[in-house]
């Protein structure tokens, strides 16, 4: 019953970590980088409701090391986008045949590329609707609600207490692409707070920003529907009337989906942590798979790609903070979509 977590990142070590203080046997697998900051600082994980837990260095397992995967019943694949390649073979050359395999990563295409490099084992989607990001002092700090959402296996039977005493219920739907592509939505708003410095609340209670965000969602609803796909609902907002609410002036929005600013101050996107660390962002993988999609199916989704270029502008080191009326007009810029747009070109 050994759980492996593999990819220590933000979500990787609030996951393991939770899971080693309810009792589970687990091992955390990432960087050299982190390994240091466990071990000369332990863990601490906190959210948005007031929970406060520490972990000393000496109860969190961690290796650097792939072969850490030989003993695990569970493997929690927790690795950026870009990485999941790498993270199949290392499972293929040291995991267990008989380990049970789930996703935990953003965006849609991620299981599929395990289920291609890994035939024969058992492999599920999974989806964490939650931010976590990095604070002073080795901090994990959760800023926003959401349950963990696996795709329904009965395999998931002997872990679903676990999970539940350590305070990450895993909910089972059957419905798993729907529910990968209604959490993208709510991604798109990853590179917007990058690109805009501010935290999450703060940035999406300005109306500039939120009407981009709106173009973004707009624009990927009508790309679903030429697709034939009807996201699922992951918040507290249907897919469909979120371009609706976000353009709501300030005062409306307050009054009428005031709920979706239930968010910790301090709750940034990952996308912004992995700029300021100098990372390589997942855009590709999130409004790049918005892109990809529209291409597929003979369409275009020209404000999705245009921000997707600043953010890899921003990664070179040529970005800069947008305010939400420049990232509005940066956004629009040579795709020819005027606000409120919500056409897809062919």
């Amino acid at each position: 019953m050994k759980i492996a977590i593999f990819g220590a990142g933000s979500i990787g070590v609030y996951v393991g970590v939770s899971l080693l203080a309810a009792g589970a046997d687990a091992v955390l697998i990432g960087r050299p980088r982190m390994h240091a900051r466990i071990a000369s600082e332990g863990v601490r994980l906190t959210d948005l409701r007031g929970a406060d837990l520490e972990v000393d260095a000496g109860r969190i397992p961690y290796s650097e090391g792939a072969d850490a995967l030989k003993d695990a019943s569970l493997i929690l694949v927790t690795v950026k986008s870009a990485d999941t390649v790498a993270a199949a073979a290392a499972i293929c050359a040291h995991a267990r045949s008989d380990a049970l395999v789930i996703s935990l990563q953003n965006g849609v295409g991620n299981t599929d590329v395990l289920r291609a490099a890994l035939p024969g084992r058992s492999v599920l989607a999974g989806m964490v609707p939650f931010n976590v990001v990095q604070m002073p002092g080795n901090r994990f700090h959760r800023g926003t609600e959401g349950e963990l959402m696996v795709e329904a296996s009965p395999r998931l039977a002997p872990w679903l207490d676990l999970f539940r005493n350590a305070g990450l219920p895993l909910l089972e739907r059957d419905d798993f692409t729907p529910v990968q592509w209604g959490k993208l939505l709510l991604n798109l708003n990853n590179p917007i707070n990058a690109l805009s410095g501010l935290p999450l609340k703060a940035e999406l209670s300005q109306h500039a920003y939120r009407r981009c965000l709106a173009l973004l969602i707009g624009e990927a609803l009508a790309v679903l529907k030429a697709a034939g796909i009807r996201p699922a609902k992951v918040a507290r907002v249907a897919p469909g009337l979120l371009p609706v609410l976000l353009r709501l002036p300030d005062f409306l929005f307050l009054r009428v989906a005031g709920a979706m600013l239930d968010i910790d101050p301090q709750a940034r996107s990952s996308m912004w942590e992995d700029l300021q660390a100098g990372r390589r962002t997942e855009v590709d993988y999130l409004n790049g798979a918005v892109a990809h999609l529209a291409q597929a199916h003979g369409r275009t989704a020209p404000l999705n790609a245009r921000i997707a270029a600043l953010i890899r502008e921003a990664e070179q080191g040529n970005g800069r903070r947008f305010s939400g009326s420049e990232l509005l007009a940066a956004l629009q810029t040579g795709t020819g979509q005027p606000d409120g747009a919500s056409r897809v070109g062919r």
